[in-house]
């Protein structure tokens, strides 16, 4: 989308923030319709197998997961007949392009330190969200009302589109790095009144925390969509994203292996955000040196 935005379109890159938030609301819309939409084919249906002594079984909670089915086919039509390939940058395609794009983002990683902190970023702040995403359910069960799973993630996609049209309506007015510190200072706040919770077991706590750590979802994804932008060249965008997701994969399958409690997951979700955001205090203060750099050696010629 980057590349499509400023390179094919020749947008200004100063609209970029307003298309990752114009982004990110419809997305989450459509997240809240899918919540709602899930819970009632949940509740509409009986769990129960096909046929009489069929293995494959249908309706109750795996009628959302046939829903998502359908939904899937529909995108795939979308992107069949709609979309037009983009490869980014021209080069790198074909024959050995594969490898060259991995060298060039490796000697990028090690000349750049600022690779390396967006890594952090990245990796730090999925990660947490990724370990949320495996412990809001059982944080929330109850034995004397069965929670609604399809309505309270409704409410999560809903706290999320707040965040995302947050991010739009300020738009240019607040920088992204700005906006990703203060996200970072309120999701460390929301993980420890979550670990607070989970150790007093007050849902009503849990949940309101859940709630501010999805509203941070909203703000996250349009600012370190922005960053990344900077950060990142495009001859390399690609393979950099994907690089980008090996330490956010360890940090998902560590923390789910380790077996630890969820006080524990939760507190160390707050620490991985705490490296987060010094990360991005850490590219805030590179990028501010090299712009002070740049405008003294323009002074200068």
């Amino acid at each position: 989308m980057v590349s499509h935005h400023c390179s094919k379109e020749n947008f200004s890159s100063g609209l970029l923030s307003y298309m990752f938030g114009l982004m990110f609301t419809c997305m989450y819309c459509v997240a809240i319709l899918a919540g709602l939409s899930a819970q009632f084919v949940a509740d509409s249906f009986t769990f129960a197998p096909i046929s009489e002594g069929s293995s494959f079984y249908m309706g109750g909670y795996t009628a959302p997961f046939d829903m998502a089915i359908i939904c899937l086919i529909v995108g795939s039509g979308l992107i069949a007949f709609l979309w037009e390939e983009n490869y980014g940058s021209v080069g790198g395609v074909g024959e050995g392009g594969v490898l060259e794009n991995l060298s060039a983002a490796f000697r990028l990683i090690r000349s750049d330190k600022n690779m390396l902190l967006m890594a952090a970023v990245v990796s730090c702040f999925e990660g947490s969200m990724f370990a949320f995403v495996f412990n809001w359910t059982p944080a929330l069960d109850s034995k004397l009302v069965p929670p609604p799973h399809g309505v309270i993630f409704a409410l999560f996609m809903m706290a999320c589109m707040c965040g995302a049209s947050v991010a739009t309506l300020l738009g240019n007015s607040l920088k992204a790095d700005v906006r990703l510190m203060a996200t970072l200072c309120l999701a460390i706040a929301s993980f420890v009144v979550m670990a607070f919770a989970a150790g007093q077991q007050s849902i009503t706590i849990c949940f309101g925390a859940f709630l501010v750590f999805e509203f941070c979802c909203g703000l996250y994804f349009p600012a370190v969509g922005v960053m990344k932008s900077d950060v990142v060249p495009e001859h390399v965008r690609a393979t950099m994203y994907n690089i980008y997701r090996v330490p956010l994969n360890a940090v998902v399958v560590g923390l789910l292996l380790s077996d630890i409690s969820m006080i524990k997951v939760f507190t160390s979700c707050a620490a991985l955000l705490s490296v987060a955001l010094v990360a991005v205090v850490g590219i805030r203060g590179d990028m501010n040196l090299r712009s002070e750099t740049t405008s003294i050696a323009y002074k200068q010629v």
